[in-house]
């Protein structure tokens, strides 16, 4: 027979309502906390999750949106939130968007009216339906890998990382072509696109448009935007590329047209994923600390969600540039 609370009550010689405090951490003497632990402990109770969160109007849930499952980056942030959740006694609840917009709203739609205890929103841009969601949300929300006012927020320093990686490029370069991302994603698109225009600027040059071109997200668009971009700038000797997907699909491309890596051209990534490591000759990169950064975010989230504090933090990541065999 399934031991119920009023069992429990029995067992342990005191009323249902002190057993119910005692699961609910409201206050209960010592000597009948002890009894009632000896008596769950011998009998195997296991309290109801489902009524526990009609008392509590908690579900021990945190959604986490995220823009790509199958990314190697998204992956050590889910990995470095799961293990701060895990130990603070939340289950992750993932919606993978696949980098579809109407999704992300769809999951925002969904977690926002108390489906979840708190938000994890791995995002890649905000339009004014996003930050229309947003205001309506009735649980805590952590947005990681952008910044956005009025938000808790971890992310990268992806301008200071592209200026940096730019600058190393142009030590032995001297035309320095870039391929990157929509400037619709801020961070990933738009900040690194500034740090490489101002690495340029300070080094006494000018962005040229036949040096820039726009990929997507994958090794295969940047093998096609590397073709177009050395068909218009047949002269250019470095190139900056702000994933390391874009980098080894740009690799990729030079290494047909019978370009030697980096004595013709040198090429640098960003992300320090596997694939910097598993290229010919190995990719130059920027280390971020995604992982971290997905424990700091879980951490930001649990702090709001246990202390039902408003306040906003901010925390901006650091980096390190890792520069290995693609430049010179």
């Amino acid at each position: 027979m399934a031991v119920n609370i009023n069992e429990i009550a029995r067992l342990a010689g005191v009323s249902r309502a002190t057993v119910s405090r005692y699961l609910n951490d409201g206050y209960v003497s010592d000597e009948k906390k002890a009894v009632i632990r000896k008596v769950i402990e011998e009998t195997g109770y296991q309290p109801s999750s489902q009524a526990q969160m009609l008392r509590t109007k908690k579900t021990k849930l945190v959604g986490v949106i995220i823009p790509k499952i199958n990314s190697d980056t998204v992956g050590r942030m889910v990995a470095g939130i799961s293990d701060v959740l895990n130990r603070s006694g939340y289950q992750l609840l993932l919606a993978n968007t696949d980098n579809n917009i109407e999704e992300e709203l769809k999951y925002l739609n969904l977690f926002k009216d108390n489906q979840v205890d708190g938000i994890l929103f791995i995002a890649t841009m905000f339009t004014a339906k996003h930050r229309k969601l947003l205001k309506e949300c009735k649980v805590p929300v952590v947005i990681l890998g952008q910044r956005l006012e009025g938000y808790s927020c971890v992310y990268q320093d992806d301008y200071h990382a592209a200026l940096k990686m730019t600058q190393a490029l142009h030590e032995n370069g001297d035309k320095i072509g870039y391929i990157g991302v929509t400037d619709k994603d801020e961070a990933a698109g738009l900040n690194r696109r500034r740090g490489y225009e101002a690495a340029l600027r300070k080094a006494g040059k000018k962005a040229l448009p036949e040096w820039m071109a726009e990929a997507k997200f994958s090794i295969e668009s940047g093998y096609e935007q590397m073709r177009g971009l050395l068909s218009r700038s047949p002269d250019i000797d470095s190139v900056f590329c702000t994933t390391d997907n874009i980098a080894a699909g740009a690799m990729a491309y030079l290494k047909e047209a019978g370009k030697k890596v980096p004595e013709d051209i040198q090429i640098a990534g960003m992300g320090d994923t596997p694939v910097s490591r598993l290229v010919e000759p190995s990719l130059s990169t920027v280390h971020f600390f995604y992982k971290t950064s997905g424990m700091e975010a879980a951490t930001m989230l649990v702090d709001l969600l246990e202390s039902e504090s408003t306040v906003c933090k901010e925390l901006k990541m650091g980096y390190e540039i890792v520069l290995k065999n693609s430049t010179r």
